[in-house]
């Protein structure tokens, strides 16, 4: 009998000390991030109950809480909202927070540590508490531009500024009303939210930084070139074989430059010549030759494969592995399994600029409290060196050729040296294909450097990613 009873009191104590264990876990251990978590209702009541900060672009609020009535203290409001989406994502009473409103939550609630002194002085003088404002790189002129160049059709457009990393625009289209989605109105958003996820265009997918990657097509050329003058193998005065097709290795496939192009015209090719005119088989034989590693390892020192925040979370572009020579050959030519986002390939045009340094990409500015104190600003910060100066000096020279004298003649801007080149990448057996421009300007002195993809091109049909480059170019330039 007393054992019984022991057994008993061993047991309860036992279980009295596991539950004292798991409440100091979630009071002390779990506590922020579950009030951080943006699908915590209780949390949302609370955040809902506050004046949250602005997200700027340019010194223009593009969203915004403002009062309401109701369960809910404030609505948050989004100005454009449709060319901002991607950026600032939403904030909803039902479905939580996505975009800057989720990687800038704790910031524009006012929830940070460097915000501890604010909430502190606001309790002690009764007030509630206002989030602090989160000001974006974007310059809303190039943005505006960017979204309205797309018209609709899916696609993304990037710039960076190339000696800081800053985002100066990065349209998604189709894109979609955030308000929607941020309404107090319940049945409204579930329906809206129910409509947008079964939109197979996929309008709520930043396409610029996540979503289904592109195969980047010719624009990966720049990355075959620079593993190529890198290598000691080759320069621009190397002369490298331009047959009109080429014998894929162990297969009966071959790969063929574009029937009726330029490429057609010469049985042998530079470096200048391929790369202006994105003759496919030279590079197909530059990569077998160089082998998988150096390709590879070139890409990587591009960007490739390597995890990014901005602070929005950037799905990992990728290179192949385990390559025959057959499936490195048409890797090299951007098609088979490499995938890049439309931010990864204006990165590598970038780090091309700024003599061969990548600069980390960043989305944010400045974030101010809400008596405008600066709690946060940008600082420019070298991602990694990607190349040489003396490269990237000599692959700025050949993307100058490609617009000046190649297929990009599409983005010469009078009175500017313009540095880009184009791709094109088929989709499957679908008979539809992506359309690029990468490049930037000026090519002596770089401002912006740009990215521009359209998914679904039909065949036959032409792409206008080189005209749209070419008009955010000179908007720039023409300041």
């Amino acid at each position: 009998m007393n054992r019984a009873i022991r057994h008993m009191w061993i047991a309860a104590v036992a279980i009295f000390a596991v539950l004292l264990l798991a409440l100091t876990s979630i009071m002390f251990f779990q506590q922020r991030s579950l009030a951080a978590d943006p699908w915590n209702t209780r949390t949302l009541y609370q955040q809902f109950g506050k004046d949250r900060g602005p997200i700027l672009a340019g010194g223009q609020e593009v969203a915004r809480s403002v009062p309401t009535d109701g369960d809910y203290a404030y609505q948050r409001e989004y100005t454009d909202g449709a060319a901002y989406a991607p950026l600032t994502g939403y904030f909803s009473p039902i479905h939580g927070a996505t975009g800057l409103e989720n990687a800038m939550g704790e910031q524009l609630s006012g929830d940070s540590d460097s915000q501890f002194y604010d909430r502190f002085m606001a309790t002690l003088s009764g007030n509630q508490p206002s989030g602090a404002s989160v000001e974006m790189t974007v310059d809303p002129e190039l943005q505006d531009l960017a979204y309205n160049l797309l018209d609709g059709r899916k696609g993304s457009i990037v710039a960076l500024e190339p000696s800081t990393g800053r985002v100066l625009a990065m349209a998604s289209s189709p894109s979609f009303d955030p308000n929607a989605l941020a309404s107090h109105d319940s049945a409204g958003v579930i329906e809206a939210s129910q409509r947008l996820n079964a939109d197979p265009n996929q309008p709520m997918s930043n396409r610029a930084i996540a979503g289904s990657l592109y195969s980047p097509g010719s624009t990966f050329k720049i990355i075959d070139t620079v593993a190529a003058l890198e290598s000691g193998e080759y320069t621009t005065d190397t002369i490298i074989p331009n047959p009109q097709d080429l014998e894929l290795p162990n297969t009966s496939t071959t790969l063929p430059n574009y029937v009726g192009g330029t490429c057609a015209s010469r049985t042998q090719a530079d470096l200048e010549f391929a790369l202006a005119n994105s003759c496919n088989t030279p590079f197909a034989q530059i990569a077998m030759d160089l082998g998988q590693d150096r390709i590879s390892e070139t890409a990587e020192n591009f960007g490739y494969g390597q995890e990014l925040s901005i602070p929005l979370a950037v799905t990992p572009s990728s290179f192949p592995t385990d390559l025959d020579d057959a499936s490195l050959a048409m890797s090299a030519i951007g098609q088979y399994d490499v995938r890049s986002t439309p931010l990864q390939v204006a990165m590598i045009s970038s780090a091309i600029a700024n003599d061969g340094v990548l600069m980390r990409p960043q989305l944010i500015q400045e974030v101010r409290s809400s008596d405008l104190s600066v709690i946060d600003s940008f600082r420019a910060q070298q991602m990694q060196r990607s190349t040489s100066a003396d490269v990237a000096n000599t692959v700025t020279d050949l993307m100058v050729s490609s617009v000046d004298d190649g297929i990009a003649r599409g983005a010469q801007v009078p009175g500017y040296s313009v540095a880009g080149k184009t791709g094109t990448a088929e989709i499957g057996s679908s008979g539809t294909s992506s359309s690029w421009f990468t490049g930037f300007a000026p090519a002596d002195n770089p401002q912006i450097a740009i990215a521009v993809v359209y998914d679904d091109i039909p065949a036959g049909q032409t792409s206008d990613a080189t005209s749209n480059a070419q008009q955010i170019f000179e908007a720039v330039l023409n300041r």
